[in-house]
């Protein structure tokens, strides 16, 4: 499974409750799929549908849930959350990855 940071984790609560006042069924979806400049990209996203399939984590109060076709993909991968003058956004430390692109959003 991925892990979370605190930062990130922090990050995410906040995003939660910006996007509503009842979060109990959200969790942050993390996926891979095809498509990016290095063959797979990663997306990131609110989701309320979980299914017996996903793994499931539990991040100080944020659940992360993965579906089970990326699972292997994301194995030992950390989320961080980054806030600099050059860079401002969450990354993926993956070590899956045999090489990414420029942007961080892709990989193979």
């Amino acid at each position: 499974m991925i892990t979370l940071s605190d930062t990130a984790a922090g990050k995410v609560r906040e995003l939660l409750e910006r996007e509503t006042t009842e979060t109990n069924g959200l969790a942050l979806r993390v996926a891979v799929q095809p498509g990016g400049c290095s063959g797979l990209r990663y997306a990131l996203y609110f989701d309320d549908q979980i299914t017996e399939k996903d793994q499931t984590a539990d991040y100080e109060g944020v659940k992360v849930v993965v579906d089970k076709m990326s699972v292997p993909y994301l194995k030992g991968a950390q989320i961080d959350y980054v806030d600099t003058l050059q860079q401002s956004g969450f990354t993926i430390n993956n070590p899956n990855a045999q090489s990414t692109c420029a942007c961080g959003d892709s990989f193979h």
